[in-house]
């Protein structure tokens, strides 16, 4: 982004782990945000969690010099009145998805761009719930955003093409880039990943490998950044779960039903990072 160009005005919705992991990458490009999050505790760490991650990427030399964009923390979804694009980031459930979709829709003008960071809900489906559909895009953030410079850029069948260039303007401020794919259950990352970490999950759960064993395999044998249990851990389990059920049921796939052992480390609050425990156990320094 040159002296020239205005930031992009951004706007995003939810502060869990991925409202905020965009909303750092956002502010450390020098991108002001409105994060909106209508859970007054969750609400009340935002501005601790959102500068610990800042500092994060600063020691991992991800964040460009330059002072930070603004935050704005609010509970008002009508704050997103203004803002050029809006990144829907709540949670991975179809519903909660579409009502926060169909609210901002109301709230912000024909040129806004409507961001739907969902990691497998079918965007047109999403797209069936506002009034103007042409204005949504998929653009799936990998976590944590500040230091994965690709994203999955999903345009549906009525995805509109001043919607597409919003997005790539966006990118661009963002420093991200885009790989655009069609539409469907999973996209291209989800589907492929998220079978394989069920997969991978019940090998532990048969007793054939530990989560270790699995992930040192998947590292040094074929390339996987940080293997597939620990990557699980580091998307939420709890999401993970989420997603995969949105996957089995959409493409009958039985290969995405989750596994036993993840649905009860999601019961027993095994949650990943986030948590301090899933396939791993956390600590402040790292994992163990």
């Amino acid at each position: 982004m040159t002296e020239q160009q205005a930031a992009p005005r951004l706007a995003v919705l939810g502060a869990g782990v991925m409202g905020v992991s965009i909303t750092t990458l956002a502010l450390g490009r020098g991108v002001p945000v409105v994060l909106v999050e209508t859970d007054p505790a969750r609400r009340a760490r935002i501005r601790a969690r959102v500068e610990h991650e800042l500092r994060t990427a600063q020691l991992m030399g991800v964040r460009p010099d330059g002072p930070p964009g603004e935050l704005t923390v609010t509970a008002a979804a009508a704050d997103c009145q203004g803002a050029d694009a809006v990144i829907e980031a709540v949670t991975e459930d179809a519903e909660v998805k579409a009502k926060a979709l169909a609210e901002i829709d109301q709230l912000t003008g024909p040129d806004a761009v409507l961001v739907t960071n969902t990691s497998s809900i079918p965007v047109d489906e999403l797209a069936d719930r506002i009034s103007r559909p042409e204005k949504l895009v998929g653009v799936h953030f990998m976590n944590p955003s500040y230091l994965i410079g690709t994203v999955e850029v999903i345009h549906g069948p009525r995805t509109g093409r001043p919607a597409l260039d919003g997005v790539a303007r966006l990118l661009g401020a963002l420093g991200r880039k885009g790989v655009h794919v069609a539409d469907g259950p999973g996209f291209v990352t989800s589907r492929l990943l998220h079978r394989m970490i069920n997969d991978a999950a019940r090998i532990v759960e048969s007793g054939q490998a530990t989560a270790e064993d699995v992930d040192i395999l998947m590292q040094d044998c074929l390339g996987h950044r940080t293997g597939p249990l620990r990557t699980a851990d580091l998307i939420g389990l709890d999401n993970l779960v989420d997603s995969l059920w949105v996957l089995h049921r959409r493409t009958g796939d039985e290969g995405c039903r989750p596994c036993e052992l993840l649905l009860r480390k999601v019961r027993d609050g095994e949650h990943g990072r986030k948590s301090g425990r899933g396939f791993y156990t956390y600590t402040a320094g790292g994992w163990t």
